[in-house]
């Protein structure tokens, strides 16, 4: 091939090259004020007070948010702008993409408690349309959702095996005669009101914002330099939530709820691993909240991207393997030392995080929370929402090789009730899989 027809087969691949008009990328480096009128003021009680999250830069309209929209996918984003896939300019078209079911404003949207109010999403995110159309989208300027509320039908094969079973009975709304089940769902992205989040972490913003750029080796020069910003839209995934019945029971306090939050483990939840209790941890939360629903109450799951304790999937690997070579094999007492062997820290989902879609959704009571987690709970508790009954996994449903696991974590402090119940001789009998296995 010629160097030009090389040269033009290039030209029409990248149909989209990005122009700037000025001929070079302003690096943020330094502080700028702020424009009153995009100013976002978290806590306020009316759209109008609060205004919109802008993370595009415009030239109509500065954006008032460090970071970029679509979380961990804004790296994808940049790929699809390099190679001439996507025009760098193009605004999402919001026609028909409107909430399939409404959450409305409740009491937790507004006000700045760093516990009992939202810090870490943005509340309006799904009612861009119908908050800040006349304002913002009308003008050209680009505000774009972070959360979408949709329906959909879910196929879970053990659920399926109930339903053909009959330990559980199709309804025909809920769950129907095939074992498919019917449910809302709410998509979730990150946003970070900074000044709140510090003090649900004890420290100051000014240490939370270094660290936030030491540890992503600089990524945000802005955490320093623009102070102007309390908005950031990490480079993390976010969650999804499951409701089962109506969506208003939620907020009804005649209704009974059900509650299961649960955080990503791709090996057991897609794959069925056996060395964790996950996806039957997953499954039995999935049941009883089709059972609460059936009974005319609501359940509801998060699902939660914070795979290996939030350490990433290559830690877990790293210490999967570490466990079952370390001598003696794998031993429920060196369960949490092995995590913290290889990663410095045993966990660092922080809990803390987790209550703010449930406060979102309306949630002031929970008639049965399906987790053991004294970390899940206790951040429950402190959002200010009640926690009736705390429902552990049924025995029979811990595979073999998570034996390890649970007998650690209920030593530790998770909450057996009436179930599981692990002295510290106990602790020292119970082995995994012998590393020949593995």
């Amino acid at each position: 091939m010629s160097s030009s027809s090389s040269s033009s087969s290039e030209s029409k691949k990248r149909k989209h090259t990005p122009s700037f008009g000025i001929g070079y990328v302003a690096l943020t480096t330094h502080p700028t004020k702020q424009s009153a009128e995009v100013k976002l003021n978290w806590g306020a009680e009316t759209p109008d007070e609060r205004r919109p999250v802008i993370g595009v830069e415009q030239l109509k309209v500065p954006r008032n948010a460090i970071g970029a929209h679509g979380g961990s996918y804004m790296v994808y984003k940049a790929l699809a702008v390099a190679n001439g896939s996507l025009d760098p300019t193009y605004k999402p078209d919001l026609h028909n993409t409107q909430p399939s079911f409404d959450i409305p404003p409740n009491k937790s949207w507004f006000g700045t408690d760093p516990y009992k109010s939202i810090c870490t999403m943005d509340p309006w995110g799904h009612k861009i349309k119908e908050a800040f159309s006349e304002k913002y989208l009308t003008k050209g300027i680009d505000v774009r959702p972070t959360i979408a509320v949709t329906k959909a039908h879910i196929d879970i094969p053990e659920i399926m095996d109930m339903v053909r079973l009959g330990t559980l009975k199709a309804d025909g709304k809920i769950l129907h005669e095939s074992g498919q089940i019917s449910t809302g769902k709410a998509a979730v992205d990150p946003v970070w009101y900074l000044p709140n989040l510090a003090k649900r972490f004890n420290c100051t913003v000014s240490e939370l914002r270094q660290h936030l750029f030491q540890q992503t080796n600089g990524m945000f020069p802005e955490l320093l330099t623009r102070t102007d910003l309390d908005i950031f839209l990490p480079p993390i995934g976010g969650l999804t939530a499951y409701i089962f019945g109506d969506p208003a029971g939620i907020r009804d306090p005649n209704k009974k709820l059900a509650v299961r939050v649960h955080d990503e483990c791709n090996g057991s939840d897609v794959f069925g691993s056996d060395i964790c209790t996950c996806r039957p941890y997953l499954v039995h939360g999935i049941e009883m909240c089709i059972k609460m629903a059936q009974k005319g109450g609501c359940g509801i799951i998060v699902y939660f991207r914070k795979e290996g304790r939030a350490l990433g999937e290559v830690t877990k690997y790293l210490v999967y393997n570490a466990r079952k070579r370390q001598k003696g094999g794998d031993k429920a007492e060196e369960y949490f030392n092995c995590t913290a062997n290889v990663a410095g820290v045993e966990d660092v989902r922080f809990q803390s995080l987790m209550p703010d879609v449930l406060l979102w959704l309306g949630v002031t009571k929970i008639d049965q929370l399906m987790s053991m987690s004294d970390m899940k709970y206790n951040a429950i508790v402190r959002a200010g929402i009640e926690v009736v009954n705390r429902i552990p996994i049924p025995p029979e449903r811990v595979p073999a090789d998570a034996q390890v696991e649970m007998a650690a974590k209920v030593f530790a402090g998770y909450e057996g009730g009436q179930v599981y119940n692990v002295t510290a001789e106990d602790l020292k009998k119970v082995k995994g899989r012998d590393k020949s296995e593995f």
